[in-house]
């Protein structure tokens, strides 16, 4: 069973920037899309970013559209989601999870993902 986890949440002022991390083991995700979602108290999940199986297509909610960048290293099984020019609504936490249908570029339901990691918490202050 594949388990992916989160790191590389923090504090940061505005403006500053986090490289996030999400790392599979006992199994692979090299063969999977991978999305980053994020989550604010008493709210859903809402959609960041996806990268398809093989890097070669990438996709971005529009409130991070030029401020997140997305990448990934199948040698090392980990998807990189890096945030560029913090705001405070950035703050959330953060989860990465595979798509569940292989060899493909993903989508924005979170309903269409599996192997959920614990999150990793963004705090943004002003």
């Amino acid at each position: 069973q594949v388990q992916l986890v989160e790191s590389g949440g923090g504090l940061v002022q505005a403006g500053g920037s986090l490289r996030l991390r999400c790392t599979a083991s006992g199994g692979t995700v090299r063969r999977s899309a991978v999305g980053w979602f994020r989550q604010v108290p008493g709210k859903d999940r809402a959609f960041v970013a996806r990268i398809s199986w093989s890097g070669d297509s990438t996709y971005f909610a529009d409130s991070v559209k030029g401020r997140f960048t997305i990448s990934r290293d199948n040698a090392k099984n980990t998807v990189f989601l890096q945030m560029n020019r913090l705001q405070p609504e950035d703050t959330a936490v953060y989860f990465c999870a595979r798509y569940r249908t292989m060899f493909s570029s993903g989508s924005f339901y979170d309903g269409d993902y599996d192997n959920w990691g614990q999150g990793t918490q963004v705090t943004v202050s002003s």
